[in-house]
């Protein structure tokens, strides 16, 4: 095995079973197989029927779970699902081992094809705001409405906080930071995760803190945790290196869905200046921005998020259905939108 290289990930179906996923009251987990890729789907049923459906993607070391404040104060207004990205939460890796930002959004695709729920409000946060914005550009057709919460769309300037995650995406550093850390408790990596995402991590009870704790130790036992986050990783420095039309700037550019962008004032990882190039970047869009916020403002002020979309869904209307009934076939790019398996056409 060569030193750059994280130690072998053996297939999906001999994973090792490393313990249960927490499950809040109110919540269910579902397994969904697909052409390449199974996906963990967290649902909360909605306050009634008849609601739009909506789907939450995590960031990088994220998972569903951290959309749960967010889809119980939503409850009333959509019908919501958070999925596991392949390889994070309780999805397994993907079977071509692909983690770059194509290849989850390509899973996201699969996932409201294979569902049949779309158009969705879809929402993303940070590595999951690249895919949404991915995702919206080349199939509006499944996209009513977009929420990106701190998005990790280029950056020239990278802000010195965010380097040692970039850095996870040069081939032995995630192995290396295994051997360095290896004495570190599941406690001092929760405490560290938060303060680097949380704007103020005293917002976080010691009941969070706990489950954050039960799920890093869970994820620690998992055989392919680091090769997940180092090849994501990898992903997200790929994506910002790309041009042209597979580029996230020029594809949010094509973004026709209404958009709610949420930017925090604390973020040390996506930089605070790049919320008013998003906000030009974006045709439709409207700016929400939390000063005391980090990168998670979701979890943060879930109710100042959760009241911003209200209105941007109330704003809105039907109007991201019907644009996306207009749209749902090739874009001014020339991508392939419509149609079964139409998602292989993303390149990059």
């Amino acid at each position: 095995m060569s030193s750059t290289e994280l130690p072998f990930v053996p297939p999906a179906n001999v994973l090792p079973k490393v313990g249960t996923v927490r499950v809040a009251e109110g919540e269910r987990l579902r397994s969904v197989e697909l052409p390449g890729v199974t996906l963990t789907i967290r649902s909360r049923p909605p306050a009634r029927e008849g609601l739009p459906p909506a789907l939450f993607v995590h960031g990088l070391g994220g998972s569903s779970q951290n959309w749960s404040a967010l889809m119980a104060l939503l409850d009333d207004s959509v019908d919501g699902e958070a999925l596991d990205l392949p390889g994070f939460g309780d999805s397994p890796p993907p079977d071509d081992g692909d983690y770059s930002v194509t290849g989850h959004a390509r899973a996201v695709i699969r996932c409201l094809d294979a569902s049949g729920r779309g158009p969705v409000h879809l929402f993303g946060n940070s590595l999951g705001g690249a895919i949404a914005t991915r995702v919206a550009a080349v199939r509006p057709d499944l996209v009513r409405t977009l929420t990106l919460v701190s998005p990790a769309l280029p950056e020239i300037r990278v802000q010195r906080t965010a380097v040692p995650t970039g850095l996870l995406a040069v081939p032995g550093v995630a192995l290396l930071f295994t051997r360095i850390t290896r004495e570190w408790t599941a406690e001092q990596r929760v405490r560290g995760v938060m303060a680097l995402c949380y704007g103020d991590p005293g917002r976080v009870t010691p009941e969070g803190f706990r489950n954050a704790v039960q799920e890093m130790e869970r994820r620690l036992r998992l055989p392919y945790f680091w090769d997940a986050m180092a090849r994501s990783a990898r992903g997200i420095v790929n994506a910002y290196t790309l041009g042209g039309q597979q580029g996230l700037w020029r594809q949010a550019e094509r973004v026709l869905a209404p958009t709610l962008l949420v930017y925090g004032g604390r973020d040390q990882l996506v930089g605070f200046r790049m919320a008013q190039k998003a906000a030009r970047a974006f045709r439709d869009s409207r700016m929400v921005t939390l000063p005391d916020a980090g990168h998670v403002a979701m979890m943060e002020y879930p109710e100042t998020v959760a009241m911003a979309f209200r209105e941007l869904l109330e704003d809105s209307g039907d109007l991201g259905a019907r644009r996306a009934g207009r749209a749902g076939r090739p874009d001014a790019g020339g991508a392939a939108l419509d149609g079964a398996g139409t998602d292989e056409s993303m390149g990059g």
